[in-house]
């Protein structure tokens, strides 16, 4: 019994997300569906790939993870399979795979369509469905489609690192508004050796301690933090803190010129002194 995922930019509010699960229980009915979100911004690789990368690497092996992201940047002429720590993944052929797994994957094919068929996003999820049925039947990944495809590659966003800073993007805000930044644990540490610091944002906002948790300061402080996935969180205690500094996500559009203005307020600094 395969055990798969689906993550995507539909939203909720469309008849997509049914479609495909009942499109999945008429491949196989045993095949068991989890979502792990349908609210992505469309367009927003980064933020696609930090909730994927978070996400999938809490299943069990040998889950096959959907992800429905800008399936149709350009003309698909190929979907991608990939093998990699013990995961499938499914996604376009549009960057996203390496940007999720920070690399390239350990194996990787391509899953041809058809030249005559209408490629929507029920097709595409079609022959996800059936390399799954195919994997789980007993084929080998490498008979289901074509081995080690030339495919699209991007960078994942990492941030950028001087002596004595660190400047990191903001690349997810959550539901209650706390705003991600790509800085990890491992990258601050290694970095501040054992120094004090300053994380300045918004030009004049400053943090200059790490707290543990949320109730660490009073109601309506701002506070930074670690969260669940080892990444830097700038918080409100019951507070917006996106929305009361102006923060936003970083996205791959930040180069326009309506956005290259307000490009600061997408990135968060950290001085060590």
């Amino acid at each position: 019994m395969a055990l798969l995922t689906l993550t995507s930019d539909i939203g909720q509010k469309d008849y997509l997300v049914g479609a495909i699960k009942g499109q999945m229980a008429g491949i196989n009915p045993s095949f068991t569906i989890l979502d792990i979100s349908h609210e992505l911004s469309p367009f927003n690789y980064p933020q696609a790939a930090y909730v994927c990368r978070n996400a999938i690497r809490h299943f069990p092996s040998h889950t096959f993870h959907l992800i429905l992201v800008n399936l149709f940047e350009k003309k698909p002429e190929q979907l991608l399979l990939a093998y990699h720590n013990d995961q499938y993944l499914l996604c376009a052929d549009n960057g996203l795979l390496t940007m999720i797994l920070e690399g390239r994957p350990e194996m990787v094919i391509g899953l041809p369509l058809d030249k005559t068929a209408i490629k929507n996003t029920l097709y595409c999820t079609g022959v996800m469905g059936q390399a799954i049925q195919a994997l789980s039947a007993g084929s080998r990944l490498m008979d289901i489609g074509s081995p080690d495809p030339v495919f699209t590659e991007k960078n994942h966003l990492r941030p950028v690192f001087g002596d004595n800073w660190i400047e990191g993007q903001i690349i997810f805000i959550d539901n209650f508004e706390n705003v991600i930044v790509n800085i990890t644990h491992d990258e601050f540490e290694e970095r501040r050796k054992g120094r004090s610091f300053r994380l300045v944002f918004k030009r004049d906002e400053v943090i200059d301690k790490i707290s543990e948790t949320y109730a660490d300061v009073a109601e309506g402080e701002k506070l930074a933090l670690f969260n669940s996935a080892g990444y830097l969180e700038i918080s409100i205690q019951k507070g917006n803190a996106a929305g009361l500094f102006g923060l936003q996500g970083f996205t791959e559009q930040s180069q326009n010129q309506y956005l290259q203005s307000r490009l600061f307020y997408q990135t968060v600094r950290v001085f060590f002194e």
